[in-house]
């Protein structure tokens, strides 16, 4: 069966886990945010959640639908070149793409709000 998530991945991102970055990565939007915004809880969530990780990862894997588009190569994308929409060309997103090239992801409020949405963005690619 194929994988959605990498468990591997999310450890990794764990290390920036400060950030929420294996939140987001595995669909929490909201406690991705929150660990941003408090520095993983003041460091205590981040600690914790080295235990919660395989958990957050089998959640993702039952909500997200598998396909051609790989969700860890879709994350990379868009973490470093997401200002220049290079993870929308790479959902078959060719004229939103070409709008965050053009205007800086949308002037920065559109890279965020993939952020929050890309686990759905890749989902919804695979199905279709």
């Amino acid at each position: 069966m194929t994988q959605t998530h990498s468990t591997a991945v999310g450890y990794l991102l764990w290390l920036f886990g400060f950030t929420g970055a294996h939140r987001f990565y595995f669909g929490k939007p909201l406690t991705g945010t929150l660990w941003l915004c408090t520095g993983g809880l003041l460091g205590i969530g981040w600690l914790i959640d080295i235990f919660l990780i395989p958990g957050m990862d089998r959640a993702a894997e039952r909500r997200y639908r598998t396909g051609s588009r790989d969700y860890t190569v879709a994350w990379a994308l868009q973490t470093f070149l997401g200002i220049f929409g290079i993870h929308r060309f790479y959902l078959g997103k060719f004229v939103s793409g070409l709008v965050w090239l053009l205007t800086g992801g949308l002037f920065g409020l559109g890279w965020l709000y993939d952020f929050w949405t890309l686990n759905g963005q890749v989902s919804t690619a695979n199905a279709g």
